[in-house]
């Protein structure tokens, strides 16, 4: 195999020292049609989620706002209905109340109450009493008050 030419060694004309090891960790395309690298803008970042976040909290915090006023309503009621309910039954009864009936609570002149099953309408042009309000009987022997005197 004397006679067989040797081939020169393969010499690479980049510079060794020019050439990355690793390129995928450059911080720039290390090629030419390699997709452009931006640097983050990391104060643009920050405020769109600082954005987004205040967005989703604020949304949050009127849910929970609305549920709060819906509760604090409710509570009002169930109190107005105790009060109501401790007038009606410190009142004169010369009857049984039963539960889904409709009764009028009146005031005698002296001030005591009075509950009854005649309405207004039925007592004539003189009623003996002051109406105060419609009021019906709920299962948990509350009572509700469906109209009320115009004071």
């Amino acid at each position: 195999m004397e006679g067989e030419k040797k081939e020169p060694e393969f010499e690479n004309p980049i510079d060794g020292k020019k050439v990355a090891s690793h390129p995928h960790r450059l911080p720039y395309a290390h090629e030419r049609g390699s997709a452009v690298i931006r640097p983050v803008d990391r104060g643009k970042t920050t405020g769109l989620a600082m954005t987004s976040m205040y967005e989703q909290t604020n949304m949050q915090l009127d849910q929970i706002r609305a549920q709060m006023e819906l509760l604090a309503t409710q509570a009002n009621e169930i109190h107005h209905r105790m009060t109501v309910s401790e007038r009606i039954y410190e009142a004169e009864m010369s009857i049984e109340p039963l539960v889904n009936r409709t009764y009028y609570l009146y005031a005698r002149r002296n001030g005591s109450s009075v509950l009854s099953l005649v309405s207004p309408a039925e007592w004539g042009p003189r009623p003996p009493f002051d109406y105060l309000a419609t009021v019906k009987l709920l299962g948990d022997h509350t009572w509700e008050v469906i109209e009320r005197r115009e004071a």
